[in-house]
């Protein structure tokens, strides 16, 4: 008895935490600013988990009983959580921080009483100095194995419903172990056996068609049709098709729409590149679409380009499919390109290389880990490897719907010692979007765009450095590695722009 319940509370530690983690990451994947998320998640869990404890000792009668209906609660709320969340969201996304919290908090409130209860149960058995160090040690085990395989292998592979619907059914088993092996001393209970294996099969078919669910739950969520839909290491990655126009969502949000991406990614290399003629090494940091790497093969004096993206995923998708590979010419072919998979700042860090003209192409700062590339260290570093007339080239979200968020890196990249010249252009999708080139020198426009363009041409660029009165510079503060302020005006100018 005493080695089955320490094995259960190995597994129920590891259920325990799994479902913190699946709610944090599910909150960070659709509410953006993974810190604020996890942080506020991990509170009201412990809190809740606090709570279960206290109650704990107002549960009475049969403990056994009391514990494997305990199991088979936390079984079926923890398994069905991420599944329901994610619907809800798709629905309705209004209630979905109320029902997130909700469930952390029931969830965190039946897990506190886990092992209260099974401490109760091995006390006539065990010391308590020796009860307490068993325990605890085992749970704090469980718990870190769930913690090191949830990122590395869970998550990636399984994708957070089916992972949540896996950890349930692990509490659901636990509940029929205790139930076959103590049956001698609970007697026969036709009801609590019942609902076991109604419990186990209802997350077992959960299981098997979470792939089916997740496509249901996310066609709500998409106006078009989906072509293709995984959960990579590092993100969601969504391809819609509506008759002829095709969409990249990261984590739900667009990426480019086929329609007019050519005016972002003209807009983004040319004003720089067509001011480098000498121009022979450049880097794409970010933009594993391939679609920037298009815009510069268009210069046949550029010789290499280096490509570094986090998500293996993405370049090798975009390399691959022949839809998204007519989208980008099939640039991610070149034998002047080499691709890095890896995190830029540290690829910077161990870099020795030196380039013409750097493209940094990553996605909005909307949490921790991406506004890291908008900071005064990340643009301090990449200012070693840019040369004493080369230009680098940012995105820099909307300077009209989050125009603060916009002044902030041109103030972050003065911080760091760059010379700025901001521009914006207008792209119907995403409406007026900011972009920053930055040099150790001046910039200066060039008289001529000596490849083909659809949008950008010499004419047109000196209107794209023109701020008219709403999107004007506003005071800002630069973004810090340690304080990250970007992060928040981010989230508080776009989370405005979605409520209405």
């Amino acid at each position: 008895m005493q080695r089955t319940l320490l094995a259960s509370v190995f597994i129920v530690a590891s259920c325990g935490l799994a479902y913190e983690l699946i709610a944090g990451a599910l909150a960070s994947y659709l509410l953006g600013d993974s810190v604020t998320q996890f942080s506020t998640v991990i509170g009201a869990y412990l809190f809740a988990m606090g709570i279960g404890s206290w109650l704990s000792k107002h549960v009475a009668g049969n403990l056994l009983v009391r514990f494997i209906q305990i199991e088979l609660l936390v079984g079926l709320l923890g398994g069905l959580s991420a599944g329901l969340l994610f619907l809800l969201f798709t629905l309705h996304a209004g209630p979905f921080r109320f029902a997130l919290y909700g469930l952390v908090l029931l969830i965190g409130i039946l897990v506190g009483l886990e092992i209260p209860l099974i401490m109760r149960i091995l006390k006539r058995e065990v010391a308590f100095k020796d009860l307490v160090a068993q325990v605890l040690s085992v749970d704090y085990i469980g718990a870190l194995a769930v913690s090191v395989l949830f990122p590395l292998l869970l998550a990636p592979h399984l994708g957070l419903v089916r992972s949540a619907l896996l950890f349930g059914l692990l509490n659901a088993l636990v509940a029929a172990w205790a139930l076959w092996l103590f049956r001698a001393q609970l007697g026969p209970l036709p009801a609590l056996r019942a609902q076991c294996i109604a419990v186990l099969a209802l997350l077992a078919v959960g299981f098997g068609f979470a792939g089916h669910y997740v496509s249901l739950a996310e066609a709500n969520l998409y106006a078009e049709d989906i072509v293709h839909a995984e959960s990579s290491a590092y993100q969601r990655i969504v391809v819609t098709r509506s008759r002829d126009e095709t969409r990249l969502y990261l984590n739900h949000n667009l990426q480019f729409s086929s329609r007019d991406e050519y005016r972002y990614h003209e807009a983004l290399v040319h004003p720089g590149l067509a001011a480098l003629p000498g121009a022979r090494r450049v880097l794409v940091l970010g933009g594993g679409d391939g679609m920037a790497v298009r815009e510069v093969l268009k210069y046949p004096q550029v010789e290499h380009i280096t490509l570094v993206d986090l998500d293996p995923r993405m370049t090798e998708l975009f390399a691959q499919s022949p839809l998204l590979r007519e989208l980008n010419g099939g640039a991610l072919a070149s034998p002047k390109l080499k691709i890095v998979n890896a995190d830029a700042l540290q690829w910077l860090e161990t870099s020795t290389e030196i380039f013409d003209f750097v493209i940094a192409d990553f996605p909005d700062p909307s949490n921790h880990a991406l506004g890291k590339l908008y900071s005064t260290a990340f643009y301090r570093l990449l200012k070693q490897h840019v040369a004493e007339t080369g230009l680098v080239a940012v995105q820099a979200t909307s300077p009209l719907y989050a125009r603060q968020s916009f002044w902030t890196v041109v103030a972050t990249l003065e911080a760091a010692g760059w010379r700025t010249a901001p521009y914006h252009a207008l792209v119907p999708s995403f409406g007026e979007w900011g972009y920053i080139l930055a040099g150790k020198r001046d910039y200066r426009p060039p008289q001529t765009i000596p490849v083909a363009t659809r949008f950008v041409t010499p004419d047109a660029i000196p209107a794209l450095f023109h701020f008219p009165a709403d999107m004007a510079r506003v005071a800002a503060e630069p973004n810090r590695l340690d304080n990250q302020n970007l992060v928040r005006i981010f989230e508080r100018e776009w989370g405005r722009v979605q409520a209405h």
